[in-house]
């Protein structure tokens, strides 16, 4: 299942020197002094890189984090565009960043979860401060009930594109030294993941097994399509083809191209928007069980809407920007959601079991897939590259700063 012998080209073109530029570094020890941040004012209109005054631990179960990679994603892009994205209270700036991998360099006194050395994957959204909220009460602020969260990096704390960050250790998931070179791709597979454990749970509603088959028999009994060829769109057909689910990745790009070489390594189907309608696409696949929605275009969705299958579940992960109203068939859509017993729901963010089930399912795929998997970051760039990466036009699959001197 390797995808030995596959060639990616190399897509570090952002900046020519965006790789051999010295920083104009400002590092200081963990002790003191100050640190570099890429930080949005809102209020300004600004996004620039800053000297921000570093954090400490203040807590018996806080962890001090040094960290080594932020991934650049449309949230990023988004915020860095001033459409959303809220500093803390009583601050002016919004240090981003919400993709992220640490390494933990000190550790309060009543610390257990993890230890000094140890790499890990911070979770994103705190909880609201309401009892009433069964659901962050529960440690499940996945599910906030009142929005009154708060997100690193997106809304009302800092995030991780910074040098160092305090948190609390029931934040951190530790990650094995064996996924250094990807694990920042663990955050953005947590929307799958999570969407994958929501299809099985809904499905428990209907038969929907698959019968025994012999081992050197490839069958399939159930078909997903993943729209879009971006990193969650990729991530969520790898967690799909280990699921079982006969895959296929519907995006714009007319092939060949690098992603489409990428999704047929692991075994997935890539069907171009240049070539196949939604039509002939859905002809070919039959009845379609589930569609994992990873653009963020609402008119293609609700079009592909009309082509889920009996029993189908759309899932929907993006978040489209403000638009111009759209014109659908809701007779169409609805009579097939009755009649089809269908069922449609979004996902955003991941609680804890989520976030453990995305290491293992990432160690799974670099065993199964190690270039595709590697092929996923673009390339790792100074944090003087901010402007390009957050400004520029979006290049590549997944761009990373590296934050580590």
């Amino acid at each position: 299942m390797e995808a030995a012998g596959l060639e990616f080209p190399d897509y570090n073109r952002l900046n020519p020197d965006c790789l051999t530029t010295g920083s104009p570094s400002k590092r200081r020890s963990e002790g003191g002094g100050i640190m570099e941040a890429i930080a949005v004012f809102p209020g300004r209109h600004e996004v620039k890189l800053i000297e921000h005054e570093p954090p400490r631990i203040s807590s018996p179960t806080q962890v001090k984090l040094r960290m080594l990679e932020a991934g650049v994603c449309g949230t990023d892009r988004e915020i860095s565009a001033f459409q959303y994205g809220t500093p803390p209270k009583g601050g002016d700036y919004l240090v981003i960043g919400h993709e992220s991998l640490g390494e933990v360099v000190e550790v309060g006194t009543a610390v257990r979860r993890v230890r000094v050395g140890d790499l890990v994957v911070p979770m994103v959204r705190r909880p609201c401060p309401y009892d009433t909220c069964v659901a962050c009460r529960s440690e499940r602020q996945d599910f906030c009930y009142t929005g009154d969260f708060k997100e690193r990096g997106i809304n009302g704390e800092h995030g991780f594109m910074t040098e160092f960050v305090v948190d609390d250790e029931k934040y951190m998931n530790p990650v094995p030294y064996e996924l250094r070179d990807v694990a920042v791709l663990v955050e953005p597979l947590t929307i799958a993941e999570k969407a994958l454990a929501q299809v099985w749970q809904v499905q428990q509603r209907l038969p929907w097994s698959c019968p025994v088959v012999p081992a050197a028999e490839k069958a399939y009994c159930h078909r997903a399509l993943v729209l879009g060829a971006g990193p969650v769109g990729l991530l969520g057909a790898m967690a799909l083809v280990t699921s079982g689910f006969e895959t296929y990745v519907y995006a714009r790009e007319p092939l060949p191209n690098p992603k489409a070489s990428l999704v047929e390594s692991i075994g997935a189907t890539y069907v171009s928007a240049e070539k196949d309608t939604l039509e002939k696409l859905a002809e070919r696949m039959g009845n379609i069980d589930t569609v994992y929605e990873a653009t963020g275009a609402s008119r293609l969705s609700f079009e592909v809407m009309k082509f889920l299958g009996t029993n189908g579940i759309f899932v929907f992960t993006g978040v489209p920007g403000r638009r111009g109203p759209i014109k659908i068939d809701t007779d169409f859509i609805m009579r097939n959601l009755v009649l089809k017993n269908q069922v449609v729901f979004g996902t955003v963010n991941a609680g804890r079991e989520t976030f453990e089930t995305a290491i293992r399912d990432l160690a799974t795929f670099k065993k199964h897939w190690p270039d595709a998997v590697r092929s996923l970051i673009t390339g790792h760039f100074p944090m003087t590259s901010y402007r390009d990466l957050l400004l520029g036009q979006a290049t590549g699959i997944k761009n990373v700063i590296s934050l580590e001197s």
